[in-house]
């Protein structure tokens, strides 16, 4: 069973910057998806950013431009760069993982559906 440990929040002023970390282990899968979901307090997950092992990258709109995805196969690692930060970004945001995934737009809209999930990270921003 793949453990996925997160770090990264925190509080930021609007502008502000933050990165978030996700690393997986144990880890012996040659295809994956990995991304972030954020979840408000009484809503669903929403997919904000995912890679994938072919290095596909899907981003939400409203993150676009302003959130990078990236991954450290060495280290099992991804991040999410996330600047320009804005109020409604503050949530729960959480890493998730998918060994048997098609590409990482697929990956985006199955946050209801995914087993391997992070604890979650805080991310608050204020005006």
């Amino acid at each position: 069973q793949v453990q996925l440990v997160e770090s990264g929040g925190g509080s930021v002023q609007a502008g502000g910057s933050l990165r978030l970390s996700c690393a997986a282990s144990p880890y012996t899968y040659s295809t994956y998806c990995m991304g972030w979901f954020r979840q408000a307090p009484g809503k669903g997950r929403e997919g904000v950013a995912a890679i994938d092992s072919d290095v596909l990258t899907t981003y939400a709109g409203s993150v676009k431009g302003r959130f990078t995805i990236s991954a450290d196969n060495a280290t099992n690692t991804v991040y999410l760069e996330m600047n320009t930060l804005k109020p409604e970004d503050t949530d729960m945001y959480y890493c998730a993982a998918d060994y048997s995934c098609g590409n990482s737009g697929y990956f985006m809209g199955r946050g209801n559906y995914l087993d391997t999930w992070g604890q979650g990270t805080l991310v608050t921003v204020s005006s």
